[in-house]
């Protein structure tokens, strides 16, 4: 079994940072990928990023192209999200995601359906303040 901790959420003002953590723990964690989803008020849970853990291959959602990126550290088991230029309708719960097994699903865009995840955490509070 394979436990995920977030850390790294907050309060911050319309066009500012923050760097989310995710770390996995329980055994070592040498699955297909990692990720990100946020769940806003009112919204749909949405994609927000992945990285294949053994070539380091990054997926984002086209809102946050240009501004998120995902890495990972192999070593520490953990994965991180920078998030920049961060918008007020991007306040939600981020959670991490771990997929152990590969894609499930046919299809270019597996990684962006939930339900091609093994794993996920509780999730960290992002609030952006306009």
């Amino acid at each position: 079994q394979v436990q995920l901790v977030e850390s790294g959420g907050g309060l911050v003002q319309a066009g500012g940072s923050l760097r989310l953590s995710c770390a996995a723990s329980g055994r070592t964690f040498s699955g297909y990928a990692m990720g990100w989803f946020r769940l806003a008020p009112g919204k749909e849970r949405e994609f927000v990023a992945t990285i294949t853990w053994s070539g380091g291959t990054t997926y984002y959602a086209d809102s946050v192209k240009g501004r998120f990126t995902i890495s990972r550290d192999n070593a520490k088991n953990t994965v991180y999200l920078q998030m920049n230029s961060l918008r007020p309708e991007e306040t939600a719960v981020y959670n991490c995601v771990a997929d152990e097994t590969g894609p499930k699903y046919s299809g270019s865009y597996y990684y962006e359906s939930p339900y091609q995840y093994d794993y996920w955490g509780q999730g960290t509070q992002v609030t952006v303040s306009s």
